[in-house]
């Protein structure tokens, strides 16, 4: 009996998601890719490969059939919208496939129909335009796992590579709200469920975080600002006592030099550049966004919907790549 297959969703169909998705499918033998199919509408997939002079057949099918098509064919889980975009021209109109290849993707991880979800990106502007009422992508991720069921999922980004994995613990905020945001109790809780996935989906017995201090020189004792004292300090000490092996407050400017990498599995970050710089420095083409605390497994290439170069074929698929598989190595967990 076949393996449930991974699922990958469209993203903004002005973007560059759907010729990404055509392009790993063409390296699949190359690349030893797991079988995938995408959540879209097959004719627009069709277009967009004709567009660019590729021969990608598609197919439209139900995930029980995706192994078996995927040697030969692009796999398609059809939407019930068509779907019609200029690249290069993101349009509010296209909102709906959006959202519905999302949800249908949610759906059918959560039946077991598929191992894995992989999202193509998303241009928040766009659906905001269309009514979209969710601060994010991953927000609407949590919003839809949690339907249905009394726990409310806190979900955290983390950023990996086989180089660096970083946590970002405060997200899309400004800077100037970041020390108001930044709470003991917020710490903690990232770092418990930082420190669960990666036992559970990623096999290491025991997970090592570094926390980066807030303030430069993680605050030179309070000379320099009081939060890595009254706040990380505190927090590192309750993961301690839980059994958890914490280190910092670190100077970020000194924590992710080759050396300093070695003495953990993830770095806890106190703001999204904090996190996010060293990673995309380091392995910009290969970085992947997984999303840790909910119940299913879903990963992310590390990149936007790049519209200023959505259509013109010369988008790299490499972070996608690692992407689907990253979901396939967890999803086998």
């Amino acid at each position: 009996m076949n393996q449930p297959s991974l699922l990958l969703t469209q993203g903004d169909p002005a973007g560059i998601g759907p010729e990404l998705a055509l392009k790993a499918w063409i390296v699949r033998e190359e690349q030893a890719l797991p079988p995938f199919a995408v959540v879209s509408d097959p004719a627009f997939l069709e277009r967009v490969a004709q567009s660019q002079g590729w021969n990608v057949p598609v197919t439209a099918v139900e995930t029980a059939q995706v192994p078996d098509v995927f040697p030969k064919a692009l796999p398609v889980i059809p939407l019930s919208v068509p779907v019609f975009a200029q690249p290069g021209r993101p349009d509010s109109g296209a909102a709906a496939s959006v959202v519905e290849s999302i949800e249908r993707a949610v759906e059918l991880v959560q039946q077991g129909s598929a191992s894995a979800l992989v999202t193509n990106p998303i241009a928040k502007h766009v659906l905001y335009e269309a009514g979209f009422r969710h601060p994010g992508h991953t927000e609407f991720l949590a919003a839809l796992a949690s339907q249905g069921r009394d726990e409310i999922y806190h979900p955290v980004m983390m950023l990996w590579s086989e180089k660096l994995a970083v946590v970002p613990v405060t997200v899309h905020i400004p800077l100037a709200d970041v020390p108001s945001a930044l709470t003991t109790d917020l710490i903690v809780r990232t770092g418990r469920i930082v420190a669960r996935e990666l036992r559970e989906r990623f096999g290491i017995e025991n997970p090592r975080l570094a926390l980066a201090g807030l303030n430069p020189h993680a605050g030179e004792n309070g000379s320099m600002g009081s939060e890595d004292v009254s706040i990380i300090v505190p927090a590192i000490d309750i993961l301690r006592a839980e059994g958890i092996e914490a280190t910092g407050p670190l100077p970020a400017d000194t924590m992710f030099h080759a050396r300093a990498r070695r003495r953990y599995d993830a770095a806890l970050a106190m703001y999204h550049d904090q996190a996010l710089i060293p990673i995309k420095t380091i392995a910009f083409d290969e970085a992947v966004n997984v999303t840790l605390g909910l119940p299913f497994v879903r990963t992310s290439p590390d990149h936007g919907t790049a519209f200023d170069i959505a259509g013109q074929g010369i988008a790299r698929p490499d972070s996608l790549i690692a992407a689907i598989k990253l979901a396939a190595r967890l999803g086998k967990r």
